[in-house]
C-alpha cells in the first residue's frame, strides 16, 4: 500500500461533508456515545459503494445517467429529512428535545447518509483503480478491498476524532439552552444546504 494513496485518501476523509457534518452534529447534541455511533454508522455506508464496485455495478451507475441521478434525488431528500427533524427538534422547548437516540438509530442514519451520496459511488471508480496493479501477483478483488478497508479504517479514525471534538464542547453548549437551539438550527441549515447543492449537482 502507496504513501501517495494513504495521503490522498485521508485529504479525502479530512474533508467536510454530509458524514462529518452528521457526526459532529451528534457529538455536540448527544455526546461521546453517539459521536461514536456515528463515525462507526457512517464507515459502514461505505460498504454498499465498495460491494457495487466489485460487482461491476459501479460503471454502470456512472454510464446510466437516470441511476445516477435518482440516488443523487434521493440523497437530496434524506438530507432534507433530516434538516427538517433537526430543525423542529430546535423549536422544541429544551426539556422535549430529542437529546439522546439509540445506538441503532444513529448508525442508520449514519449509513444512510453514506449510501444515498453518490459522490461515494463515482469516489471508488475514479479513485481506487488508480492504485491497483493488474500484473501484481496479488488480484484485482483482493487489492480493492485492502485499499477499501484501510480507506474505511481511515474514515472511521478521522471522523471519530471529529465527534468526540465536539463532544467535548458539548457541556458548554448544554449550559445554554439558546445556544443548543440556535446550533441545532445551524445544522438544519448545513443539511438542507447540502441537500440543496447535491439535488442541483451536475452529475
Amino acid at each position: 500500500m502507496s504513501w501517495t494513496f494513504l495521503a490522498t485518501a485521508l485529504v479525502v476523509v479530512l474533508m467536510p461533508g454530509t458524514g462529518v457534518i452528521y457526526t459532529v452534529s451528534c457529538g455536540l447534541t448527544q455526546g461521546r456515545r453517539a459521536a461514536l455511533f456515528a463515525a462507526f454508522g457512517c464507515t459502514l455506508g461505505i460498504l454498499p459503494h465498495l460491494a457495487a464496485c466489485l460487482l461491476g455495478l459501479t460503471a454502470i451507475l456512472h454510464a446510466g445517467a437516470v441511476a445516477f441521478q435518482a440516488i443523487r434525488i434521493a440523497g437530496a431528500l434524506y438530507l432534507g429529512f433530516l434538516a427538517w427533524g433537526m430543525w423542529r427538534d430546535a423549536a422544541r422547548p429544551v426539556a422535549l428535545q430529542a437529546t439522546h437516540r439509540k445506538g441503532s438509530a444513529l448508525i442508520l442514519r449514519a449509513v444512510a447518509v453514506n449510501l444515498l451520496n453518490p459522490k461515494l459511488t463515482v469516489f471508488f471508480l475514479a479513485f481506487l483503480p488508480q492504485f491497483i496493479d493488474p500484473a501484481a501477483a496479488e488480484g484485482v478483488t483482493q487489492q480493492m478491498l485492502r485499499l477499501s478497508l484501510a480507506f474505511m479504517a481511515m474514515t472511521f479514525a478521522v471522523f471519530a476524532v471529529y465527534g468526540l471534538c465536539a463532544a467535548a464542547a458539548r457541556r458548554r453548549v448544554l449550559e445554554s439552552p439558546a445556544a443548543m437551539r440556535w446550533l441545532k438550527r445551524l445544522f438544519a441549515g448545513l443539511f438542507a444546504a447540502l441537500g440543496l447543492r447535491l439535488a442541483f449537482a451536475e452529475s
